[in-house]
C-alpha cells in the first residue's frame, strides 16, 4: 500500500522548495481554504461553493479539468474568470516565477497543472475572496493542491478505482492517497465507504490527530423539515450533497457564523466506527444553495427539438455505474412520443489507462441502437481550439483507440449470453426498485457502431440537421460513405425522439458542449 509513495519522485526537491518559496505571499497561510477530493469530478465542491455563496460570501473555486475553456478551472462567485483577468494574472505570475528561478538548480517552469494551481491561489489572493474551495487533482497525498498547510476543513467523497498507475490498483491504496489531504487538528468528513478503505482513512486520520467524521445520509437531515431539492440529477448526488452540507456548516462554524443549522438529536456512533457528523436542519440558505447548484457536463440534460442530450463525463467504473442509473431513470421518466420511433445513441470515448471494455460492459444494458466512437477533438481544424488540444498523443493514436473501443463493443454484443449486471434475480420487472428502461422494441440484431475522426462529424451524423442550434456546414464528402451511416441516417431523420448519452470522458463532453453551446466559448 505504502509503495504508492514513489509518486513523490515526480516532485524534484528543488522544485518543491521553489514552489513553497513562491507560495510565501502575505496572507496565504490564513487564507480560508476548503480542500476536497472528489470521485465525481467536483460535484461536491460545486455544492459546497454554491451553499457558501448563498451566505453572501465571495467565493473562489478551483477545479479540473475544464470542459471548453481553461478559464473554467478558476472561478470567482461561480463564474469563470474573464479572459482579461486570466491574462493579467497569468503573465504576472509567470514573470514573478521567472524572477525567482534559480538557474543553477536546473528547475524549469512548473508544469501545466501545477502552474494553474499556483495561478488559482494567486488569483484568489489578489481578488480577495472570502474563501476558496479546492478540488484535488489526482489522489491527495502528492497532489499539488495539497501544499496548503492549514485548510479550514477537508472532505473525501465516495472512493472509486481510477488513475491506478499513479494511485495504486486497490481501493485501500487509493484511500491511503486520498487521506493525504488530512491535516492535524483540521476537521475532515467522508461518506460511507467499503470497510477496508474506510479503515485506511480512519488510520490515516488517527496517525496525525485529524478529527474525521462520517456523514449521515441526506435523508437524516431532511427529517422534520422540507424535502431537499438538488440542482444536480442522479442518486449519487445525494451523497455528494450530504458531504457538502457538513463541509459548508463546518466552515461557517469555524468562522463564527450563527446561522449554520439547528442541531437535531444526535445519533450514536457504533463501537469501532468513525464518529458520526452532526445531524442538523439545513438552513434556508443551504437549501437554496443545493437547489441552485449547477455543474455542466455532470448528469446534464439538454433538450433540443427531437433530440435529448444526456451529458455525463463519468470515467471510473463507479461513476459509470451512477451515470447508467441516472440515464435509465431519466429515460423511464421522459414523456413518450405519441407516434414514431425512438432511437438511443451512445457517444463514447475513454482515454489514459482506463479499462474501456469494462466501462462499455456497464453501458451495454442501455439498449443503444447505435454506438458512436470518436476522439476528444471538437473539430479536425485546431483553429480556436487550443484549450482542448492534447499534445501528448497523435491523431493516429487516438483513432486507433477509438477503433479498439468499437471492437470491444462488437465483442460485447457477440456475448449476448451474459446476464444484465443491472438486473436483480427474482426482482419483479415492474417493481418500484426496477431500473428498467422505458418500453423499447427488443433488439433482433447487434447495435450498429461507427467511428468518426472528430466530435463535429459525429454530431453531424447524429443530429441529421435536426438540432435547432447545431447547424454546421454541409458534412464533408464521404462522411456518410458507409452502409451503417447511410441506413442509420434515414432512421435518425424519421425518429420521433433521439436520446443521446455522451459519456466516458469529460474532455469528450467538453467538446460536445463547445459545439452545442457556442456561448461557452465566448
Amino acid at each position: 500500500m505504502r509503495g504508492a509513495r514513489s509518486l513523490a519522485t515526480c516532485w524534484p526537491v528543488a522544485e518543491t522548495l521553489w514552489w513553497e518559496a513562491a507560495m510565501e505571499e502575505p496572507g496565504l497561510s490564513g487564507c480560508p481554504l476548503s480542500a476536497k477530493t472528489a470521485s465525481f469530478q467536483g460535484s461536491t465542491c460545486a455544492f459546497t461553493e454554491r451553499i457558501l455563496r448563498s451566505y453572501g460570501l465571495k467565493t473562489g473555486f478551483f477545479s479540473s479539468p475544464h470542459l471548453v475553456q481553461v478559464r473554467e478551472r478558476i472561478r470567482i462567485n461561480g463564474q469563470p474568470i474573464s479572459s482579461e483577468l486570466f491574462t493579467k494574472h497569468f503573465w504576472r505570475l509567470y514573470h514573478r516565477l521567472e524572477e525567482t528561478k534559480d538557474d543553477s538548480s536546473c528547475v524549469s517552469m512548473p508544469g501545466y497543472f501545477r502552474f494553474l494551481t499556483l495561478m488559482a491561489f494567486h488569483v484568489f489572493l489578489q481578488e480577495k475572496v472570502d474563501l476558496a474551495v479546492l478540488e484535488v487533482g489526482i489522489g491527495g497525498a502528492y497532489d499539488c493542491t495539497n501544499i496548503i498547510r492549514k485548510p479550514v476543513v477537508c472532505g473525501i467523497t465516495s472512493l472509486g478505482i481510477d488513475h491506478t498507475g499513479l494511485l495504486g490498483d486497490t481501493m485501500e491504496k487509493i484511500a491511503w492517497q486520498k487521506g493525504g489531504i488530512f491535516k492535524s487538528g483540521v476537521p475532515a468528513f467522508t461518506v460511507l465507504q467499503p470497510d477496508e478503505p474506510l479503515a485506511v482513512l480512519r488510520d490515516r486520520a488517527q496517525q496525525i490527530s485529524c478529527p474525521l467524521y462520517l456523514c449521515p445520509p441526506l435523508q437524516a437531515l431532511e427529517e422534520g423539515g422540507p424535502p431537499l431539492t438538488l440542482g444536480l440529477e442522479g442518486e449519487h448526488q445525494w451523497s455528494n450533497a450530504a458531504l457538502a452540507l457538513q463541509v459548508a456548516r463546518c466552515w461557517l462554524q469555524q468562522k463564527g457564523y450563527q446561522d449554520a443549522g439547528e442541531l437535531k438529536a444526535s445519533r450514536p456512533s457504533l463501537p469501532g466506527q468513525l464518529p458520526l457528523a452532526p445531524v442538523f436542519q439545513p438552513t434556508p440558505r443551504m437549501q437554496q444553495g443545493l437547489r441552485h447548484t449547477e455543474w455542466p457536463g455532470r448528469t446534464q440534460l439538454l433538450r433540443r427539438g427531437p433530440l435529448t442530450w444526456y451529458l455525463d463525463g463519468a470515467h471510473p467504473p463507479s461513476s459509470m455505474q451512477a451515470c447508467v442509473r441516472w440515464f435509465r431513470q431519466a429515460l423511464h421518466r421522459c414523456e413518450r412520443p405519441d407516434s414514431g420511433s425512438e432511437v438511443r445513441v451512445l457517444l463514447f470515448n475513454s482515454t489514459g489507462d482506463r479499462d474501456s471494455a469494462a466501462l462499455l460492459k456497464l453501458l451495454q444494458p442501455c439498449q443503444f441502437d447505435y454506438a458512436i466512437f470518436c476522439p476528444n477533438l471538437a473539430e479536425m481544424a485546431s483553429t480556436d481550439n487550443a484549450d482542448q488540444q492534447n499534445f501528448t498523443v497523435t491523431l493516429d493514436q487516438v483513432l486507433l483507440r477509438c477503433l479498439a473501443h468499437q471492437q470491444h463493443w462488437s465483442r460485447l454484443h457477440e456475448e449476448q449470453v451474459s446476464p444484465d449486471p443491472w438486473s436483480t434475480p427474482g426482482q419483479e420487472q415492474d417493481g418500484p426498485a426496477s431500473l428498467l428502461l422505458a418500453p423499447h422494441p427488443p433488439h433482433t440484431h447487434s447495435a450498429s457502431s461507427l467511428v468518426f475522426s472528430c466530435i463535429s462529424h459525429a454530431l453531424q451524423w447524429i443530429t441529421q440537421g435536426r438540432d435547432p442550434l447545431f447547424q454546421p456546414p454541409s458534412p464533408p464528402r464521404g462522411l456518410l460513405a458507409h452502409p451503417v451511416a447511410d441506413s442509420g441516417a434515414m432512421v435518425l431523420q424519421e425518429a420521433a425522439a433521439i436520446h443521446v448519452l455522451v459519456t466516458g470522458s469529460l474532455h469528450l463532453v467538453g467538446g460536445v458542449l463547445k459545439l452545442l453551446e457556442p456561448s461557452l466559448s465566448q
